[in-house]
């Protein structure tokens, strides 16, 4: 008898990376599954290895956040690419949106996949330290991919009664109808999952910061409880990374992160080696390489540009990194995925930085109602960012009131976190306490008179994404976010 079940994995003999689109399919009696494939430590490395890092990917959040939001515009030659989410249309048939629900629950059934079998294997005393740790690394990505589904499919990430998306621990029947749960629950599974990574993680054998560390824990812990305004947690894991992490980038190695060739202030990111595959997350932006020849698709919004040349000008070596020198006019090309190698358009996508958790203290010392703290710790990243051969100093900050405050680390965090995924998060969760929203500029329209708004209200349902049509086809009970119906 065939059974439908959800498939998250790929085909376990030879760990290949699947894409969300892949995530379902008919597996008979008899034929290969996890409970067959995966017997050993050894077996749950590689799986883990290939598998759960392999379907980590944030690159939709990424795209979805810069066309939507003030980082980008459209550039003169585009003919009609992400037209609708330029000017705000989004709906449950949206590709960004799915894919950044499918991804991440795709990376969830790997997690649960490797769980269960690992629950029938027995390590000898040498593999002890390995089988734990590896566990360990698979809840905390399991955390890591509940927190990007939260961040974007609950109406408010600090409410623990609100409704957040729904919660996995095994691998569903397809035919299964899983509803939504309140977030205190998906919040209470990402802790456990988190302390426990935080306690089995294996520190004799480290791993590159492409996998699981200490500084990835406490990253996610810190941005976790950021996003919740529970600022005492968030500061006291922030802290942790500063204290134990990599340091700020100065400026004369910063150009280096961009190009994957030094690790830097990068906490932890997903591998794009340039063997891999076609593509590269510069592509969204561009259509052959990241220069004025390369036929740019969108172009950097003018307001955030304009940010980069700060009054007095300081040197901000952040211009350089992401502006590409053969930018033209009003056509500012997006430099930050250069590629590396001989591999354009392609890098390793930085999902934690140091410079975050600085931000992240700083807000933290707002809500704490220490305005001097949080403006020393926004100069602290420009102070890093200040090129050696500019004479201008980088000015003292003084907020007056927390409002400045949270209106500044906002600019900030629009400046260094830019195309990274950041932007839409941080204006739908602190947009309203600073009084800001989407800042575009009328030269962000690339002479296509589309009439797309400047601004939306912060206020405005589009700031919570809607539950995928595909998913209410399969799961028709789920609860859709207001405003979709």
């Amino acid at each position: 008898m065939k059974k439908i079940r959800l498939l998250a994995y790929a085909i376990l003999t030879s760990f290949s990376i699947l894409s969300c689109t892949d995530a379902y399919e008919i597996i008979q009696d008899g034929e290969l599954t996890e409970e067959v494939a995966l017997q050993t430590t050894k077996d749950l490395r590689a799986f883990l290895n290939g598998n759960v890092y392999g379907a980590l990917n944030t690159q939709n959040s990424i795209w979805l956040s810069s066309v939507f939001t003030d980082e980008t515009g459209l550039a003169p030659n585009n003919s009609g690419w992400y037209f609708a989410e330029h000017r705000y249309i989004i709906n449950p048939d949206n590709g960004y949106v799915a894919g950044i629900w499918g991804d991440n629950y795709l990376l969830i059934n790997r997690v649960n996949r490797l769980l269960r079998a690992a629950e029938k294997i027995t390590p000898a005393a040498s593999e002890a330290a390995n089988y734990n740790s590896i566990l360990a690394e698979a809840r905390a990505m399991r955390a890591l991919a509940y927190l990007q589904l939260q961040s974007y499919f609950t109406t408010d990430m600090a409410d623990n009664n609100a409704l957040g998306v729904i919660l996995l621990t095994d691998v569903p029947e397809l035919t299964a109808q899983m509803p939504r749960v309140a977030n205190s629950q998906i919040y209470a599974l990402m802790e456990e999952d988190l302390n426990f990574a935080d306690a089995n993680l294996d520190t004799v054998n480290p791993l590159s910061y492409k996998f699981v560390t200490k500084g990835m824990i406490h990253a996610t812990m810190a941005r976790m409880y950021a996003y919740r305004e529970m600022y005492t947690q968030a500061q006291q894991h922030a802290q942790w990374v500063v204290s134990n992490g990599p340091a700020l980038t100065p400026a004369a190695t910063y150009p280096q992160i961009w190009t994957d060739a030094i690790q830097g202030e990068v906490i932890f990111a997903r591998s794009h080696p340039s063997t891999e595959g076609a593509g590269g997350i510069a592509r969204f932006w561009t259509t052959n390489t990241t220069d004025i020849t390369g036929s740019p698709l969108l172009k950097m919004g003018m307001n955030l540009y304009n940010l980069l040349t700060p009054s007095p000008n300081w040197g901000d070596v952040r211009k350089t990194v992401f502006v590409d020198a053969t930018s033209e006019g009003n056509t500012i090309v997006i430099n930050k995925y250069p590629g590396k190698a001989n591999t354009p358009l392609r890098n390793d996508v930085k999902i934690f930085r140091t410079s975050e958790m600085y931000f992240i203290l700083a807000e933290a010392a707002v809500a704490q109602g220490d305005l001097v703290t949080a403006a020393n710790l926004v100069r602290s990243v420009r102070l890093a960012r200040k090129v050696a051969n500019n004479t201008t100093a980088v000015p003292s900050i003084t907020y007056a009131n927390a409002g400045e405050a949270w209106r500044d680390i906002l600019k900030e965090r629009r400046i260094e976190l830019s195309f990274e995924g950041h932007r839409y998060v941080d204006l739908r969760r602190l947009g309203e306490v600073a009084g800001v929203s989407i800042d575009r500029s009328p030269l962000d329209d690339g002479g296509k008179f589309l009439g797309a708004p400047l601004t939306l209200p912060i206020s405005d349902y589009r700031w919570t994404l809607p539950i995928p049509s595909a998913e209410k086809l399969g799961n028709p009970s789920i609860v859709q976010n207001p405003g979709y119906n």
